[in-house]
């Protein structure tokens, strides 16, 4: 069995999420996952992981809202991305944390820059 590295792994995760619902990205996440997100909390496993992501998909629509990747890098079982959400008031600037274990998912936090106004 092949296991994905942490940069695989979030390369994986931004293709899927490119192509539009978030509820394709649960897969790689571990059962005993963390995600923490700026605006909406933190979900603690994968069924509350899957639940926010289907949140995700009505909240990326309703606010025009999309995310766009500027770079991944990572090594072992850490990875990180930089990327802009391209939102109809401006862009917003941000990075995600990302911590692997055998190919899923088991940490994520989105840090982003106050936007400009």
């Amino acid at each position: 069995m092949t296991t994905r590295t942490a940069k695989q792994t979030i390369e994986q995760f931004w293709r899927i999420q490119d192509e539009g619902d978030y509820t394709a990205v649960v897969e790689l996440f571990a059962e005993d996952a963390i995600l923490v997100d700026p605006f909406f909390g933190t979900f603690n496993g994968k069924e509350a992981i899957a639940g926010f992501m289907a949140k995700m998909n009505e909240e990326m629509k309703t606010r025009e809202t999309e995310f766009l990747v500027r770079e991944i890098a990572g090594s072992g079982d850490t990875a990180w991305a930089q990327w802009v959400a391209k939102t109809p008031a401006g862009d917003i600037e941000g990075c995600g944390l990302y911590k692997v274990r055998e190919g899923l998912m088991t940490y994520y936090k989105d840090y982003m820059n106050v936007p400009e106004s």
